[in-house]
């Protein structure tokens, strides 16, 4: 399943330094979240707090690749390597498809993806669980930070598709003196 040679790497290792997306898991993200009618963002929010972009990140629970999935939630999601990019990134995010129709509230959303469905359910809310409380804490505002970066990139190249105001031009005035010839002058 890990490419020979490759270390895994466990997530807490992996949050110490965020990589940037590739990319490669930049397009799978947008071209994944897209079909699913979820907002990529997110999806990098998540995956920069669960993996730092390691697509061969291994929990010491046994999560794996970009979106940390569980084996148990990988098969059920129809994903057979959960260390190859795009079915990590597709199962991922059709998990959390499932979870967002699950619960209204997307700190629950990520509680469960966190935590599971089960441990949202029986405390009737974000679990008491300090890892959890951070991890809703965090994702919310890798969220927050990328929507912003997203906004203040759109309105950037929304100025800069403006055409620049045509400069003011005095009028023109013509004449044509006593031997015929016309002239023109600026008032």
């Amino acid at each position: 399943m890990i490419p020979r040679g490759v270390e895994p790497l466990t997530p807490g290792a992996a949050q110490t330094k965020s990589e940037p997306a590739s990319s490669d898991i930049h397009s799978i993200v947008n071209d994944v979240a897209g079909q699913h009618g979820v907002d990529p963002l997110l999806v990098h929010a998540i995956i920069r707090q669960e993996s730092a972009y390691n697509p061969y990140a291994l929990s010491p629970k046994g999560a794996q690749g970009l979106m940390q999935l569980i084996p148990a939630t990988a098969r059920q999601y129809g994903v057979s390597n959960a260390f190859d990019k795009r079915q990590n990134v597709e199962g991922g995010v059709k998990y959390l498809k499932h979870l967002m129709g699950t619960f209204d509230d997307m700190r629950l959303v990520l509680a469960a993806y966190n935590a599971g469905e089960g441990a949202v359910f029986q405390y009737r809310g974000i679990p008491p669980y300090e890892e959890t409380q951070e991890y809703v804490y965090r994702v919310g505002r890798n969220y927050g930070q990328l929507r912003r970066a997203s906004k203040s990139a759109t309105t950037v190249r929304a100025q800069a598709a403006v055409p620049p105001p045509e400069p003011e031009h005095r009028p023109l005035e013509t004449y044509v003196d006593e031997e015929g010839k016309v002239h023109l002058r600026t008032r």
